[in-house]
C-alpha cells in the first residue's frame, strides 16, 4: 500500500496522527483477512481493532525487514490464537443464530458478480472447504499457509515476521501442504469442482 508508506515512516518516528492515517489505510484490508481467518464478522472487526492497537503499542519492534502488512497479519494470527484458547473454556459457538446469518450476508456482499450465480456458489463452497481443512492444521502451519497464500509475502519476509529461519518456514509450508493434500474433504472438494467443470 504505497500511499501508507510516508504516514508509516512518520508513525515509526512516534507521530500518533500519522499512525491514525496508517490505521485508516490498513483497516479495510486487514478486516478482509480477519474475515478469511475467523469467518465471523463481529470477531473479525474486534481482531482488526485489537491488532492495530497492539501494533501501535509495539511499533518500535517493527524493523522493516518484512512488509508492514505481513507484520500486522502475524499480530492478527496471534490475537486469533489467544481468542481460540479463551474459547476452549467457554461453552459458546460463534456461528450460532444471528452471527451465522450476519456472516452469510457479509459474505454475499463480497461475491464477485462477474461470475455466474452457480460459479459464485462453487467458489464459496470451495473457500469454506479449504478454510475447514486449514483449521485442522497445527497453528504454526496455519500461519505459514496464511501468510504465504493469503498475504502473499516472500519466504524471507514470513521468516522475519515469525522470528524463525527461512528453512523453518519452508519445512512448515511443505508439511502443511502435504497434510492438506491428504485431507479427504479437500480432495473431494477439488474432485467435485473438476466434475462440475466437465458438465
Amino acid at each position: 500500500m504505497p500511499d501508507a508508506e510516508p504516514a508509516l515512516a512518520l508513525a515509526l518516528a512516534g507521530d500518533p496522527e500519522a499512525f491514525a492515517e496508517v490505521y485508516r489505510d490498513y483497516t479495510p484490508r486487514l478486516l478482509r483477512h480477519a474475515m478469511a481467518v475467523c469467518g465471523n464478522p463481529a470477531l473479525a472487526e474486534e481482531l482488526t481493532q485489537d491488532t492495530l492497537v497492539e501494533a501501535w503499542k509495539c511499533l518500535s519492534r517493527y524493523n522493516g525487514r518484512c512488509q508492514f502488512f505481513t507484520w500486522l497479519c502475524t499480530i492478527l494470527l496471534n490475537r486469533y490464537r489467544s481468542h481460540l484458547r479463551k474459547q476452549r473454556f467457554l461453552k459458546f459457538f460463534p456461528f450460532a443464530g444471528t452471527a451465522r446469518n450476519d456472516f452469510a450476508t457479509r459474505l454475499e456482499k463480497l461475491t464477485d458478480y462477474s461470475s455466474s450465480p452457480a460459479e459464485a456458489a462453487v467458489l464459496r463452497e470451495r473457500a469454506e472447504a479449504i478454510r475447514k481443512c486449514l483449521e485442522l492444521l497445527p497453528a504454526k502451519q496455519q500461519q505459514v499457509i496464511y501468510l504465504r497464500f493469503y498475504v502473499d509475502d516472500s519466504l524471507e519476509g514470513i521468516a522475519v515476521a515469525l522470528g524463525c529461519s527461512v528453512g523453518t518456514v519452508k519445512s512448515r509450508l511443505f508439511t502443511a501442504l502435504e497434510k492438506l493434500r491428504r485431507m479427504n474433504a479437500l480432495r473431494s472438494q477439488f474432485s467435485d469442482l473438476k466434475m462440475k467443470g466437465r458438465t
